[in-house]
């Protein structure tokens, strides 16, 4: 039995992670500054903040595997703090992995260090070139933790997930499915033909157990192999929902320009990350997950109809918590847009 460190264990896929190692038969401890209520009390539960160097040290002390998931995400709109913590957090916890003698690190990294590529799908060999703050963060921390395990004693995989759905996941889609579930017309930066892929947790966690059962290091993009356009992803989730919500397309200039203005004055949930990307193609080449013997078990379509479906069941996320991505979002300025569309 190996025993597994997670960090950010509490938040949404740190969770996944802990409960997937502890149903595989592995000794499992959680690492964060607060305690997921629901966490099974087989797994142990280690109140740290991931700067805090010392208690790092203790936690990592006999572990064969660090589960790094400790980060600050777009919605929280961190500003400087997401170098702190996404940046400084990351180097502290490569760094002591690699003094702890750790024989495997897995670094959980983001589809938004590639910024938004002119060419698809995106590859191993596409440049990374993030376009906003919490990009240019995930990229530094990657960097980060690949230079302080670079002497191969560590293996080092890195994990970089398209946006991810699944039970439980809410966030920024809380917002969609509320207008949908209102029949209020539902609105694209541009005309919406643009592919883009999601990835469900579950077929996530697939990818990641088969990633660190190579006993290698490597780098794998993970996105489902099921995808179409913005419309055709908006217009099956109405047609699914009974609802009367239109797509209405917006110009993508001053559409930018403008939630620009509103993030910067604090009045719209939506970071860079979203505005900046959303009317852009974005999906990955899977074929090298698949040469791992790993399939998507869902499409766009079916993960986004399970998710309304549960937002339905539990609209505030039937969980009250410190997580962006497990807890209803306040839509703010939007609110208003939806009053009148």
């Amino acid at each position: 039995m190996a025993k597994h460190l997670v960090t950010g264990g509490s938040g949404f896929l740190g969770n996944l992670i802990a409960r997937r190692l502890l149903n595989a038969g592995e000794e499992v401890a959680v690492l964060d500054k607060w305690q997921d209520p629901t966490q099974p009390k087989e797994i142990r539960f280690i109140e740290a903040d991931i700067r805090d160097e010392s208690n790092v040290r203790r936690a990592m002390k006999g572990m064969n595997y660090i589960h790094h998931n400790v980060a600050l995400v777009p919605l929280t709109k961190s500003g400087k703090d997401f170098w702190d913590v996404n940046v400084n957090g990351s180097e502290i916890a490569s760094r002591i992995a690699r003094e702890s003698g750790v024989d495997n690190f897995i670094h959980m990294s983001s589809s938004a260090i590639y910024g938004a590529p002119q060419q698809q799908p995106i590859t191993s060999t596409t440049p990374l070139k993030p376009i906003e703050i919490y990009g240019r963060g995930k990229l530094a921390g990657e960097r980060a933790v690949a230079k302080n395990l670079s002497d191969g004693e560590t293996n080092l995989v890195v994990i970089r997930p398209r946006t991810i759905l699944g039970p439980g996941r809410l966030g920024i889609f809380q917002i969609l499915f509320e207008w949908i579930q209102s029949n209020r017309n539902i609105y694209t930066i541009g005309g919406g033909e643009n592919l883009f892929q999601f990835i469900h947790a579950h077929d996530l966690m697939d990818a990641y157990m088969i990633a660190i059962s190579q006993d290698r290091s490597l780098t794998l993009n993970v996105g489902t192999t099921e995808f179409s356009s913005l419309n055709d992803a908006l217009s099956n989730l109405i047609s699914f929902a009974g609802s009367t919500s239109k797509i209405r397309h917006l110009p993508v200039t001053p559409t930018i320009t403008a939630l620009k203005m509103a993030d910067k004055l604090k009045i719209s949930p939506l970071a860079p990350w979203h505005y900046l990307t959303y009317h852009k193609p974005f999906y990955f080449d899977t074929a090298p997950l698949v040469e791992l013997g790993w399939r998507s078990n869902y499409s766009n379509d079916s993960m986004l109809k399970e998710a309304y479906s549960d937002f339905l069941k539990n609209p505030d996320g039937g969980l009250s918590n410190e997580s962006p991505h497990r807890k209803a979002l306040h839509g703010r300025i939007l609110n208003v847009v939806k009053r009148f569309s």
